[in-house]
């Protein structure tokens, strides 16, 4: 590997010092470093250049992960985290081990961890079928209110049959590696990040009976708004992992499925998964 991204959230390393420092530690040991600037703010379309890299360090949190996965996820470059936030499920090391971590990765003395992304789009109702796309996912596709306060009803569709009418605040479509997020916050189950499947949890459901479902990877999700009171029509947002937001409306349907595209996780760790779940969750 001769050429290096790091990515950094500016809001979490304001002064740029692990920055500098990283890419000092990076040019002694003779590779081709390019940087960039990033916050969870920052316009989908001034995206990540991830063309020609061999390898991504990711500075900041699981957000600014997410973020970067999903602008490079056509190229499947490597990503390592590097923990400037909070929990940092993604995150494979600390600014105390970076320099190690470093020295792992220009070894190659790493593991990848292969994770599935799901893809959606969203057709139109009324409008001859126009369809618009979102951004590939690493965590969730999730609808949520917009507006008023209301009960939101939704017509859940698996592979073309009917599985439910749902009451909810809002419907989470979740990979394995995002079940430890908003998933896992709505009551969701917790998943090997490395399955393939994908679970569907509603959000606040307006019934004593409903649970998450879990589903193959091959399956296709499709969640048509329905209309609220006195079959007024209501409007809701759907986004990719809490980004790349999309109006959506009464009638509208969104159809979610596993993407073809993956993110590479830099792996150097010899924990299992539920030893790094009891670790970041008894902090």
């Amino acid at each position: 590997m001769k050429n290096y991204l790091i990515v950094t959230n500016k809001g979490k390393d304001k002064d740029l010092k692990i920055t500098d420092k990283i890419a000092s530690y990076l040019n002694d040991k003779g590779v081709t470093v390019h940087r960039a600037l990033r916050n969870v703010e920052d316009r989908e379309d001034d995206k990540v250049k991830c063309d020609g890299i061999d390898a991504i360090i990711v500075l900041g949190g699981d957000g600014t992960f997410l973020q970067v996965a999903r602008e490079c996820a056509s190229v499947d470059v490597p990503l390592l985290g590097v923990n400037l936030g909070a929990l940092g499920f993604l995150a494979e090391t600390s600014t105390d081990n970076i320099e190690k971590a470093i020295d792992r990765l220009i070894a190659g003395d790493y593991d990848i961890s292969k994770r599935m992304m799901l893809k959606a789009k969203i057709t139109e109702a009324g409008k001859d079928g126009a369809v618009k796309e979102i951004s590939p996912a690493l965590n969730d596709i999730t609808i949520t209110r917009c507006g008023s306060l209301q009960i939101m009803r939704f017509a859940i569709y698996v592979n073309g049959k009917l599985l439910n009418n749902l009451c909810a605040d809002g419907i989470i479509v979740s990979t394995p590696t995002g079940s430890t997020g908003y998933n896992m916050s709505a009551g969701g189950p917790i998943v090997e990040p490395e399955a393939n499947l994908i679970v569907l949890t509603p959000i606040c459901a307006h019934t004593l009976n409903s649970r998450s479902i879990v589903l193959s990877a091959d399956d296709i999700v499709e969640i048509v708004i329905g209309a609220g009171r006195e079959n007024s029509s209501i409007e809701v947002e759907a986004s990719s992992d809490g980004s790349d937001n999309i109006l959506m409306h009464t009638g509208d349907k969104i159809a979610v499925s596993r993407s073809d595209n993956t993110s590479s996780v830099v792996r150097l760790s010899k924990d299992s998964f539920l030893q790094t779940l009891h670790r970041k969750l008894g902090e």
